[in-house]
């Protein structure tokens, strides 16, 4: 009786899932990463892109469409791509950053990435996960609803994605490079840009500038991502109001705003209606610069929202278009009001009880001179090198076997399960830290947690060198933001702030500066996930660690085979 119980349960599931698929689509493309030249700010780079295009093409998709993208290698750098914000669930392998759960595509080599997505909706985005990559190599990842379904709010006339990004006017790879040999911090960028192109108010790019439609009467969704490398940036478009719908692929209870902010890594969907008189008004994007007397690119990109029915500027007249206010670069009280305007539309399945209660402090640190290291080499404060971690542990990536590997293989010395769930020393974190925690003990430590398990998390900006705004990314996850404050977290206080009815679900959180963020989420997704800092800086000093999800009971909680193309090291 019980075989047969157990037989009717597996067809139930084959046929669910089968009429759940049934308008499903494959969509097989193929990226081709190689360098191409593209002029910016009157000079012309080599600048690594996918098939040519900068950004790279937007992909469009169903829920529950399984996306297949060969990526072939022809540039001179070793790369993978990461599906930002994708569960991936039981495919892990193809998540993307690099020794976490694949070896790097190397020159000339492909990897295949197949997955599927599953009750998502709305706007991600992809981008290389290898070094600094990045800064180029990123497009946008569209989540339609099911063919049939449709969107909570009144269908928009037009989508436009606009995804802000970061430009050197340099080799993005070559900054990276000096910035290592040095020890210092990175050269800041040169501009920011909307869909690629900076805009009016940089040298030599009024051509190119980014020019979004809108008619009279419409109401259209911008699909704003912030694809910088090392900034979070406001955006605002003068004389209109964004109403905010959705974030990370994840819907909100609307609201309005003049302004938002994204951290690096952050989606947020906006509707705009063509309520003003028919003319051009700017969309603008600046820095939202939280650490103190750090040194950060002032400028501003900006893209012209245009009228169909605007008269056309006449020749020669230098009309401009209308500028929005931005707040000013270090207001941290606009992006306070600003986050604690999101709520999930409906009462959410957050974690009630908690199984795994974890307290990670994030920042950055500065280590001495390394024996051997010429002054030339530590040109951080003071003579020292930068450097950051989670829990006083700077994160080292693994350079022969990527950690999903090593786990699934049960290969030894690659890895430690001994990541510390909570702060190894307790101190005043957003006080004056005493010099002696400055300096972090390096190593691949992971922490472990069991399928099923239901996870808090604190996250804990400090104040060592200065304390900052970092968005935190985990791969392979939503979460809920349940709570977030200023100071250090006290759990005898701040638990009776805390969201457990509708707080916003995200895949990346932005931990207030000099303060913290909970986080809550059942670890349901077997791999090895990697939670890290979003301002790439931050990644490559150490400011990351990883969370290996035990598989569970059967096939359908436990991570696929490794595909048969996973890139070998």
């Amino acid at each position: 009786m019980e075989a047969l119980k157990t037989i009717f349960i597996a067809l139930f599931v084959v046929l669910a899932s089968a009429l759940y698929s049934a308008n499903a689509k494959i969509q097989e493309h193929e990226f081709v990463i190689q360098a191409t030249p593209v002029k910016r700010l009157c000079n012309t780079h080599s600048t690594i892109t996918v098939n040519g295009q900068f950004p790279g093409p937007t992909l469009e998709v169903n829920d529950g469409d399984t996306l297949v993208v060969k990526v072939t290698n022809k540039a001179r750098y070793n790369v993978t791509i990461h599906w930002h914000g994708i569960r991936q669930m039981r495919t892990g392998w193809a998540d993307g950053p690099e020794f976490v759960t694949q070896c790097p595509i190397r020159p000339g080599e492909s990897y295949t990435y197949r997955f599927t997505i599953q009750g998502q909706e709305g706007t991600l985005w992809w981008h290389a996960h290898s070094s600094w990559l990045r800064a180029t190599v990123y497009g946008a990842l569209i989540i339609h609803p099911r063919e049939g379904e449709a969107y909570p709010f009144p269908k928009p006339k037009r989508e436009t994605p606009i995804l802000l990004g970061e430009w050197w006017d340099a080799n993005p790879m070559d900054v990276l490079r000096q910035a290592t040999q040095t020890g210092a911090a990175p050269n800041i960028s040169d501009a920011y840009t909307i869909n690629g192109q900076p805009g009016d108010l940089y040298k030599c790019s009024s051509q190119g500038t980014t020019i979004v439609p809108i008619d009279s009467g419409e109401t259209n969704l911008l699909r704003v991502i912030n694809a910088a490398l090392n900034q979070p940036l406001f955006f605002s478009v003068a004389n209109h109001k964004l109403t905010v719908v959705g974030a990370d692929a994840s819907y909100l209870k609307p609201f309005t705003t003049t302004v938002i902010m994204l951290g690096p890594g952050q989606t947020t969907d906006v509707l705009i209606q063509g309520d003003q008189p028919p003319s051009r008004y700017y969309m603008a994007a600046r820095a939202y610069q939280s650490a103190q007397n750090a040194p950060f690119d002032n400028t501003t990109t900006t893209g012209i929202l245009e009228y169909k029915s605007a008269p056309c500027p006449a020749k020669g007249s230098s009309l401009k278009p209308l500028m929005p206010s931005l707040p000013p670069y270090n207001d941290t009280n606009t992006v306070t009001s600003f986050s604690r305007s999101f709520r999930s539309p409906r009462k959410a399945e957050v974690p009630q009880e908690i199984d795994d209660s974890l307290f990670f402090t994030i920042g950055l640190g500065l280590n001495s001179c390394p024996p051997g290291f010429s002054q030339s080499q530590c040109q951080g404060p003071n003579g020292t090198r930068f450097t950051a971690s989670m829990n006083n542990v700077s994160f080292v990536l693994p350079t022969n076997v990527s950690i999903l590997q090593a786990h699934h293989l049960g290969v030894q010395g690659v890895f430690t399960a001994d990541f510390p769930t909570q702060p190894p020393l307790k101190f005043d974190y957003t006080g004056n830290v005493s010099r002696s925690l400055w300096q972090p003990v390096t190593g691949t430590k992971v922490t472990k947690l069991k399928f099923g398990s239901r996870v808090q998390i604190v996250l804990q900006d400090t104040s060592i060198v200065t304390p900052e705004n970092h968005p935190i990314h985990l791969h392979g996850y939503d979460f809920y933001i349940v709570a977030e404050g200023f100071g250090n977290f006290d759990p005898n206080k701040d638990a009776s702030k805390f969201n457990l009815v509708d707080p916003p679900m995200r895949n990346t959180v932005a931990v207030p500066v000099n303060g913290w963020a909970v986080i809550r989420f059942v670890a349901d997704n077997p791999g090895a996930w990697i939670m890290h800092c979003h301002l790439d800086v931050h990644i490559g000093w150490g400011l990351a660690t990883v969370l290996l999800v035990d598989n569970g009971v059967g096939l359908l909680q436990s991570i696929e085979a490794p595909p048969e193309d996973l890139p070998l090291c």
